[in-house]
Parts: C-alpha cells; structure tokens; sequence
C-alpha cells in the first residue's frame, strides 16, 4: 500500500506534516493553533478526527503551538525526545500520552515504522526522520544549521525528502533582520540555505527517489522561484530526469504526494 503526505503549514510562523498509509495517520509537528489545524485537516481527506498520533520535532513554537490543544482534543499519544519534553513552552500546557522516542531508535505507530535521528539546530534535542512503510521511505529534515554526516547518511535511499530551503544567503545578509539573528541563521545551529540544501539533495540523490518538497522557507530572505531556480539548475548540471519538485506554503496546503 503507498505511503502519502502533505504538508499542511511551512514556514517561519508555523510547520505541519500529514502523513498516511491506508490504516494510520500521524501528525509530524503542530505549529499552528489547533483550531488551524483541524481546519485544514477537515477541508481534505483526513479529518483531525481521525489522528492516530502526533511526533514532534523539537520545541520551538512554530512546531508545537497546537500541539497541547490536538493532543487533548483528540486523545491523542505525543511522541517526542526527552530533551523536547522537558523544554516545551508553558503555553502547551497539558499533554494527553507524553510518549518519549530516543534519536537513533525506531518506534512504530500502527504499520509505520519511524526512526528520529539527531540533527544540528538551536533546540534542546532536536530530531530529523526516517519514516517507513514497507520498502518505501519519507525522510524529513527541516530545521537544521549543517547537514552532518548522520544526516547524510540516513536520508540514504528514501524516495521522498522534505527537506529545509530557509534563505537566500545573498537576500539573507542584505535584509532587514539584525546581525545576531543573521549569525544565528547561518550558524551550524540555524537553517539550511538554497544552496546547502541543493548540496545536501545532490549527496543522497539516487535513480529511485521520486520527489523532493522544499520546505520551512522564510518569507523575508527566501522566495519560491529562487528555490525552483536552483533546484531546476541542479537537475540541469546532474542530468537527472523525472525528479519531482515541490515547495512548502506558510498560509496553503500543499497537494498530497503518494509515494508507492
């Protein structure tokens, strides 16, 4: 049976991800209010209703704003690392099943295997992640200042990638935002740019991987055709043929994307 997603926010202001096989749906982050979320949910074909679990990210409030609200909402389980746990933000408040996953070790959620693994960003513990249905695999990574090694390394041989495009460096360094912030961004514990992003695809690209949705771009020193721009010039240079490009929307849902 396929696997699908979609992302339902992405950006600076808030990040959510539906993914589904045929029997289990999981919320990858909640950084809209709840009542965003089940909004956009109820308008497709996955009402919030029907929510098996929520998996967190880290805990940043444009990943975990409407998480308390779904959690109790729906009754629904929360998985997260220890360090997110112990560092969400008071405005949460309670959390329905607390479900603390280890980076480097998978757990599952009805027929999806999910495996985190550690990614380098300003955050308690932040994770990246592998998930798995069958022989097909998601990898997701969206707030990260390097891609290291291990990121590398397990993003091998998926057939989907979400990946990070926060900013544009030139659009970066010549915008409004003040130098500690500009030093945070670029940091080793900030975002990817288009440029590292593109370095990143070309690293694990392989002849099974189908599409690749750019996501998480900043709506001051980012915009959507500098990410095509590079991505097409990188299919061009690489010669690869049939590579789907999608790009993350802050304020629409993107359309689904079924990988088999």
């Amino acid at each position: 049976m396929p696997l699908y997603f979609q992302i339902l926010a992405s950006g600076s202001k808030g990040n959510s991800i539906l993914i589904c096989s045929a029997a289990t749906r999981v919320l990858l982050d909640a950084g809209l209010s709840g009542k965003e979320l089940a909004r956009r949910m109820d308008m497709g074909d996955v009402p919030a209703r029907r929510l098996d679990a929520l998996v967190i990210s880290h805990e940043h409030q444009d990943h975990v704003r409407g998480m308390g609200v779904m959690s109790r909402r729906f009754d629904l389980p929360v998985y997260l690392s220890q360090g997110t746990l112990e560092k969400l933000p008071p405005q949460v408040g309670h959390i329905a099943h607390p479900q603390v996953f280890h980076p480097g070790v998978a757990f599952t959620i009805g027929d999806l295997q999910i495996r985190p693994f550690a990614i380098s960003h300003d955050a308690a513990e932040p994770s990246g992640f592998i998930i798995q249905h069958g022989e097909t695999r998601l990898g997701i990574c969206t707030d990260l200042g390097i891609a290291t090694h291990l990121v590398k390394t397990r993003l091998q041989k998926c057939h989907g990638l979400i990946l990070e495009a926060n900013h544009d460096t030139d659009m970066l360094l010549k915008g409004p935002y003040p130098l500690h912030l500009k030093q945070r961004i670029r940091s080793r514990h900030g975002h990817l740019s288009n440029e590292d992003t593109c370095e990143l695809l070309r690293s694990v690209y392989h002849e099974a991987l189908k599409v690749v949705v750019f996501a998480h771009l900043s709506e001051v020193n980012n915009h959507p055709h500098l990410v095509s721009q590079g991505f097409h010039q990188l299919c061009r240079v690489c010669e690869w043929d049939g590579l789907r490009c999608e790009i993350g929307n802050q304020h629409q849902v993107t359309p689904a994307v079924e990988l088999k």
